[in-house]
């Protein structure tokens, strides 16, 4: 442990449904059946997708639905009602409510899109309800069988229910630009041309486009025109993206945007991880890879949820992914570990002590497990900083506040490529790569600054800066640097200016940087760790439950998308927060004395690694696998 000189719905009405040609139920017969014919009769498909068997009029013997309306058939009168007696008075249906019909309508695009288009043509019916305006449904069907004069004249139908003036000349100019590739596909180069000048041209609309679309006129063949313009060819695919496109400019009361009932199922599963505490894998948007049968769940074990054994299995698949568990302990060194480092691309991790050494370790891919790979020595002082190079290919160690020199370390050879040291009554504590890998800065409490070359040629100074911890921005510009004034000051060394950034009530022991530069996470003496916005200037959460006095720990974000963030304290745990709770998700012992610093492996999410006092460095890990029968065993121990 160091000692440190820093401190001594709005809610929405609901909406009757619309009346004229943009109504989703029609409400006149919503949930009545018409008069119709003979028991069992075969129901003709029109759910407002599919063009009806008997459009025409209907055959005597038969029910035709019209957009899920029932027509009036021939004689016989109420014997192909759907849940009545034939005979008998219809009774009415309680009238469906807008979010009713809503999910009415997305269930039926959703088994469209299965195939099950009878299913649909029945639950329309039933319902009353209809997919889709009949127009939308003419449009739709022409567009997929490429009639294209069809589909515009269609375009005029609909301009009526279409909000924006402009979208019918946008959605001309997809028809038109369909049309002309697929003239060009065809060889039909004179009737492309014909598009190009006489149809597309005229409109007046996107003149940039037109002029890559004539490009393709130059195309020798098929499979250069589809290369160059990025296009599936003349088929169902391309017109099934078109028609997404088209859809984009239609009210979801005329057609529903594609797919929409699968997207809102994708958005709910994405929120449900985005407000787990506990989850640690990447983002899977694949609806396969989850079930949506029960809500996400995850935890760092087993809880007292084991309604289903479906259930402890996913709590299992969670217990795979997050450092909860000691699974190797690094005791080479023999004396107080004050940092531990894993390098940038994950494949390594470098250890300081007080006994003098650095020890750079090697993670082996597949089991997880650590190797010593060398030992650096010499370091008279004891290590208390280390900074990885951005190539990983060498490494600087710092050491406490009385030591006036630094080292840099080539990583693949193990030899000392500078000793750097400008004054024996210099402190240099903290260390900072620039982006580009050929500087560093470097400082301490002493009032030291400096910007270095690789070889340890002094490039720029700052005069009265009593450094505490440093990090380069990803600008390759500005320099943060944490300060005796309990704050962090932002200095550029190319125009010499700098500015205040945070301020802090106590002395800023340490703090780091999250990947994308927004966040800074501080160990505050007395007071733990605080989370601060650097782009808003204002502090965002103080974390609870860790000890913290006047000793540097070092914290760090970790797992994917960095959600979770871990520190050391000086009650020798080990705590993680996600990032959006101020309380620990979880506590994790074994280090006897004061945890003097963490570090969360950037490639391997399960992975964490802990310095300590204790002279060891614990390496965290997933709790072991449990199987199904293990799973079965502590549910039943749970019930008992």
């Amino acid at each position: 442990m160091q000692a440190n000189g820093a401190g001594g719905g709005q809610q929405q009405q609901q909406q009757q449904p619309p009346q004229g040609p943009e109504l989703g139920c029609l409400g006149a017969q919503n949930g009545e059946a018409s008069a119709g014919t003979a028991a069992g009769e075969q129901l003709a498909h029109a759910n407002g997708l599919l063009p009806s068997a008997n459009s025409g009029g209907g055959s005597p013997g038969g029910l035709s639905v019209n957009n899920g309306v029932p027509a009036a058939g021939g004689p016989g009168t109420a014997a192909a009602e759907l849940g009545g007696g034939g005979g008998s008075a219809l009774k009415k249906k309680k009238r469906l409510s807008q979010s009713d019909e809503d999910v009415i309508r997305l269930i039926g695009q959703h088994l469209h899109g299965l195939g099950l288009n009878q299913t649909v043509d029945l639950l329309m019916q039933e319902s009353g309800c209809r997919l889709e305006h009949p127009s939308a449904t003419k449009f739709r069907n022409h567009v997929m069988e490429g009639e294209w004069d069809k589909a515009e004249n269609d375009l005029n139908e609909l301009k009526a229910l279409v909000h924006s003036p402009h979208a019918i000349v946008r959605m001309k100019f997809l028809l038109l630009q369909q049309k002309y590739l697929e003239y060009l596909e065809d060889g039909k180069v004179l009737e492309a041309l014909q598009v190009l000048r006489c149809e597309l041209t005229p409109l007046k609309y996107n003149t940039e486009r037109i002029h890559v679309l004539s490009g393709y006129l130059m195309c020798s063949h098929a499979e250069d025109l589809r290369a160059k313009a990025e296009w599936e060819g003349k088929g169902t695919a391309s017109r099934s993206k078109l028609l997404d496109k088209l859809q984009t400019y239609l009210p979801p009361s005329v057609m529903l945007p594609p797919r929409r009932l699968q997207n809102l199922l994708r958005q709910a599963v994405e929120l449900q991880r985005d407000r787990c505490l506990y989850h640690n894998t990447k983002l899977d948007s694949n609806l396969d890879s989850v079930s949506l049968l029960i809500d996400h769940v995850c935890s760092r074990g087993l809880r007292s949820v084991c309604d289903t054994l479906y259930m402890l299995q996913c709590l299992g698949i969670m217990r795979k992914q997050f450092p909860c568990y000691t699974q190797q302990i690094l005791t080479e060194h023999c004396n107080e570990v004050w940092f531990c480092k894993f390098s940038n691309d994950g494949t390594k991790l470098a250890t300081g002590s007080k006994d003098t050494t650095v020890i750079i370790w090697q993670v082996d891919p597949d089991t997880h497990q650590l190797k010593l790979l060398k030992t650096l020595e010499g370091h008279a002082y004891g290590v208390s900083y280390i900074a990885w190079s951005p190539d990983d290919n060498y490494l600087v160690a710092c050491g406490p506040d009385d030591c006036s020199e630094l080292w840099l370390w080539n990583v693949q050879t193990g030899e000392l490529r500078t000793k750097m040291s400008q004054s024996h009554e210099d402190s240099l504590t903290s260390v900072a790569w620039n982006p580009d890998g050929k500087r560093f800065v470097t400082g301490g409490q002493r009032g030291q600054f400096y910007q270095c070359d690789l070889d340890g040629n002094l490039l720029d100074s700052w005069e009265g800066v009593r450094v505490q911890c440093l990090w380069c921005l990803s600008d390759g510009k500005t320099v943060l640097a944490s300060d005796t004034h309990q704050r962090i000051r932002g200095y550029n060394f190319e125009d010499l200016t700098d500015r205040n950034i945070v301020q802090e009530d106590h002395p800023i022991m340490s703090f780091t940087i999250s990947k994308n530069g927004r966040l800074a996470l501080l160990n505050v003496a007395t007071q733990g760790v605080h989370l601060w916005d650097l782009q808003d200037r204002v502090l965002v959460r103080k974390y609870q439950g860790v000890t913290q006095g006047f000793y540097t720990i070092h914290s760090c974000f970790g797992g994917h998308n960095e959600d979770f963030i871990a520190s050391g304290s000086e009650d020798h745990k080990v705590y993680i927060w996600h990032k959006r709770s101020e309380l620990p998700i979880a506590e994790l012992t074994g280090h006897t004395r004061t945890v003097n610093c963490v570090s969360w492996n950037p490639q391997i999410p399960s992975m964490m690694a802990s310095a300590s006092d204790d002279g060891t460095v614990r390496i965290w890990g997933p709790a072991p696998f449990v199987d199904n029968q293990d799973i079965e065993e502590e549910c039943s121990s749970m019930d008992s």
